[in-house]
């Protein structure tokens, strides 16, 4: 079954009750949400091996205004919810209508999953259970632990960036995280409603600033070790916009200690609800 949704509408009352079959994981909806631009090549291997892992019961596909036939594959795909907008918004846009969406359909957890088949969908189970267990908010599928990203064809100077913005960020923020830049990630539905994510950038750096917005918020955040494949399909951002990307993270990182010191208010840290420990 393929549910359609076009242009900026929200979902109608109806669309929102429909039932959509799948099997639910101890009593929890899960939903992957799939980011799309330009994904015709890789989608459906994507999405098959999502629903592979039997623990998937919707799949949420936001096509980005792509120009090749990304949406009309996404409509032919069984447990899909496909929504498209009329011009491109950007990446941190396209994952915040993903979220709206995934909320709106009851999700209890949400995983976001690349259509590009960079990132392995058999980690989902995995991930699934770490959260519906209790144990973490949020869980991201990292590159670098067990030494994959060099392995996968990540080239030399975007893991030494990875790596240098890395420790940069774990010496803000007062974390240990392996990587900040991973698109595999999934979050609890109470996180999500916590994270002020519409106050994000509508570009790439969307995603550095969720999880600096989770560290805000005081959750501890879990890894997972994934391989990960580069090749011609996969998505991937040229050099300028990576340079511009890795200065979006050290504004985000500043904006936060900034916050912390209570030197600056913003929209992205807003002051902790009371429980939540300040440094």
């Amino acid at each position: 079954m393929a549910i359609v949704l076009r242009g900026k509408g929200k979902l109608s009352r109806l669309e929102s009750l429909l039932h959509v079959s799948g099997s639910m994981f101890d009593n929890k909806k899960v939903v992957v949400v799939m980011p799309a631009y330009n994904a015709e090549q890789t989608l459906r291997q994507t999405h098959a091996e999502v629903l592979a892992q039997h623990v998937v019961d919707l799949v949420i596909v936001v096509d980005d205004a792509s120009h090749d036939a990304t949406t009309a594959i996404a409509e032919t795909l069984p447990q899909t919810l496909v929504h498209r907008h009329e011009v491109n918004r950007g990446y941190g846009a396209n994952q915040k209508t993903c979220y709206r969406l995934a909320l709106e359909q009851s999700a209890d957890i949400v995983i976001m999953v690349h259509p590009d088949y960079q990132y392995t969908p058999k980690l989902i189970p995995a991930m699934v259970g770490i959260i519906a267990s209790g144990l973490y908010p949020c869980v991201l599928a990292s590159r670098i632990l067990g030494g994959y990203a060099l392995r996968g064809g990540m080239p030399w100077w975007r893991y030494i960036a990875n790596r240098l913005l890395t420790l940069a960020e774990n010496l803000v923020f007062g974390a240990k995280l392996s990587e900040y830049h991973t698109g595999y990630r999934a979050f609890s539905r109470e996180l999500l409603q916590q994270i002020p994510f519409e106050a994000n950038s509508d570009d790439f750096v969307f995603d550095n600033q969720m999880l600096a917005q989770i560290l805000w918020l005081g959750h501890t955040i879990a890894e997972v070790t994934c391989p990960t494949r580069y090749h011609a399909e996969a998505s991937s951002i040229n050099f300028r916009r990576s340079v511009k990307y890795g200065f979006g993270c050290l504004g985000t990182a500043l904006a936060y200690r900034l916050a912390k010191w209570g030197l600056v208010q913003s929209r992205m840290f807003p002051k902790p609800e009371k429980g939540v420990a300040d440094e």
